[in-house]
């Protein structure tokens, strides 16, 4: 069996391969409506900007008809709090997140929201228990804004085939917007995947013995959104290490290697209270401000001011 390397092959390859994506059809009409919509408005500083946020881990299913896969470590908390500030900030938002990770507006909700936040009454009615009143008020009420006015749009996935082949779609859709367009790509992405066509199709029987399973390489789709897909949008992507030394070595090399415009570094056991964000003009450490606030504040102040500056620059 040949072995594939080169870049444009492996891309071809992996989605030659993957199953067909369900509901492509309905998903292409939804984003080119929210596009279209938004491309017609305009704020104080022109039209208005859209940005793609990805969140939450992606799935390597070992059967075609999935028992078991191997999963990304993501809550999707970093992907739903940042949409909140994109929108805050003046941003349409395209949220690409996993099925069952965080939302955004329900950060304040208890984990179990619907058995937390309502009680029943003596008349069998159901009501909104008063401890948990003003965050579920807060939350429906940010989110039907948002959604009613036409600002964000959300896109589910659960795996890498779903994952990449909605990325491609939005990406290809989002180029009409130009500079105006932002990528902020905070999902745990897999690196390794099983190629379809070799996937067991039913459940992987434990009575044949050790699983001896080689996966291949998930081809590096950063660079394709940066050359093919949007080639003028503002890229900014993540690096989480758990070991502090290669950390903004590795998001160094991911800032040449790539293209990107940014890359927000974390290290797993702080990412909440500080990350770096890495630019070609440097590094800038980004603190949460107080145990009430959140990191994703400053740092998507910071980024809208790194993108302000790169559509100036390119419509110069």
């Amino acid at each position: 069996m040949e072995v594939v390397n080169n870049l444009d092959d492996m891309v071809k390859s992996f989605f030659d391969s993957a199953p067909v994506l369900k509901d492509a059809d309905n998903i292409s009409n939804k984003l080119s409506k929210f596009i279209n919509q938004n491309a017609s408005l305009s704020g104080s500083e022109g039209p208005r900007r859209v940005v793609c946020v990805t969140s939450g881990g992606t799935t390597v299913p070992l059967e075609q008809r999935c028992v078991r896969y191997i999963d990304n470590f993501s809550s999707g908390h970093r992907g739903a709090t940042s949409t909140e500030y994109f929108l805050k900030a003046g941003y349409s938002v395209i949220f690409l997140y996993r099925r069952g990770t965080c939302q955004p507006y329900c950060r304040s909700l208890p984990d179990d929201p619907l058995l937390e936040c309502f009680k029943l009454t003596s008349d069998s009615s159901i009501q909104v228990h008063e401890s948990h009143a003003e965050a579920v008020k807060t939350a429906i009420s940010g989110h039907h804004d948002a959604v009613s006015g036409g600002y964000l749009l959300k896109l589910p996935f659960t795996t890498i085939f779903e994952y990449l082949q909605i990325l491609r779609l939005t990406a290809t859709s989002l180029k009409i917007l130009g500079s105006n367009a932002m990528f902020y790509l905070a999902a745990a992405v897999s690196d390794f995947y099983v190629p379809w066509e070799s996937m067991a199709v039913h459940k992987i029987q434990s009575a044949s013995g050790p699983l001896d399973m080689r996966l291949a390489q998930v081809p590096k789709m950063l660079s394709v959104l940066r050359k093919e897909w949007a080639p003028t949008a503002f890229c900014v992507s993540f690096k989480l290490e758990t070991d502090t030394e290669i950390l903004l070595e590795k998001a160094d090399t991911a800032l040449k290697k790539y293209k990107m415009h940014a890359v927000v570094a974390n290290e797993l056991s702080t990412r909440k209270e500080v990350v770096i964000l890495v630019t070609k003009s440097g590094k800038v450490s980004v603190y949460r401000e107080n145990n009430h606030s959140d990191v994703e504040s400053p740092l998507i102040n910071l980024l809208v001011e790194e993108h302000s500056s790169y559509v100036t620059d390119i419509n110069a």
